[in-house]
């Protein structure tokens, strides 16, 4: 079976992204981790599927798997390439669109200077929403990972905890990360950020994801460590977060309101290729 494929980025976090409207896809998670080796498939941190709206007011579904095969609900920066992706193949011609995931709908824009804006929905605090395991919703909790650490956690659609880090750079991303991800009280493994402080409108930050390890950027993971910083009286309404791959505006006006958040989208290549 050949299937077409776009290569796509948002600040080097890349995807491998399938139309699944002009073409059938249905590949099994072996697949779906052929397709993501760098060595023997196309390589990228996640796959993304283009399918057809299970919903009257949506304009197409999105799913996305991550690099082990496994499906997860959603992630940031495919989002901004899923709009761009729709665009550059026909697929719409409209600049702002209604996205269903498996956590919910998303409505990303395509704006006039190429940057898309992803409206993400608010987050969920709550523990049972996120999942995490607590007695009762707080702003930080402590971690036991063989030491204590102190974590914000949350859900953008995906399960996050955010940690605060002197140094971003030195940061203990590869001793802690699996130790976070799969942390018994993650019941759903987790991604984590570890966040440095540079003023109160930006940040830096590393992500460790789930299923995949350390990424150049993660769109949700920006989105929480904002939102953690935000909610700790850190940060204020609107926060640029510096990844390793690049820059990302993220805005939210309080609780119970949506998370905006604005980057690039790019293509890099197309291709075909026989699974």
């Amino acid at each position: 079976m050949k299937l077409r494929f776009s290569k796509m980025h948002g600040l080097g976090n890349d995807f491998v992204v399938l139309d699944g409207v002009r073409q059938r896809v249905e590949l099994t998670p072996a697949q779906y981790r052929f397709l993501a080796d760098r060595h023997f498939g196309v390589g990228c941190d996640q796959i993304l599927l283009v399918e057809p709206a299970g919903l009257p007011d949506c304009d197409f579904r999105y799913r996305i798997f991550n690099a082990d095969g496994g499906e997860v609900q959603q992630c940031g920066n495919g989002a901004r390439c899923f709009v761009r992706f729709v665009h550059e193949h026909g697929l719409t011609t409209k600049r702002e669109i209604r996205v269903e995931t498996a956590s919910g709908i998303i409505v990303p824009r395509l704006e006039a200077d190429g940057q898309v804006t992803v409206d993400m929905g608010p987050p969920r605090f709550e523990p049972a929403q996120i999942p995490f395991v607590a007695e009762a919703r707080a702003v930080t909790y402590v971690l036991d990972i063989g030491q204590p650490v102190e974590i914000s956690a949350l859900s953008m659609g995906n399960p996050h905890a955010v940690l605060e880090t002197c140094n971003v750079d030195t940061a203990p991303v590869a001793e802690w990360g699996p130790l976070i991800e799969r942390h018994p009280r993650f019941p759903e493994r987790v991604n984590v950020g570890f966040m440095q402080l540079v003023h109160r409108r930006a940040i830096r930050l590393r992500v460790f994801e789930r299923g995949t390890g350390e990424t150049l950027a993660c769109g949700t993971g920006a989105c929480a460590a904002a939102v953690a910083g935000m909610q700790r009286g850190l940060l204020d309404e609107e926060v640029t977060v510096e990844t390793r791959g690049g820059r990302l505006t993220i805005r939210w006006a309080g609780e119970g309101q949506p998370v905006f958040m604005t980057g690039p989208a790019v293509t890099v290549f197309e291709g075909e290729i026989e699974i």
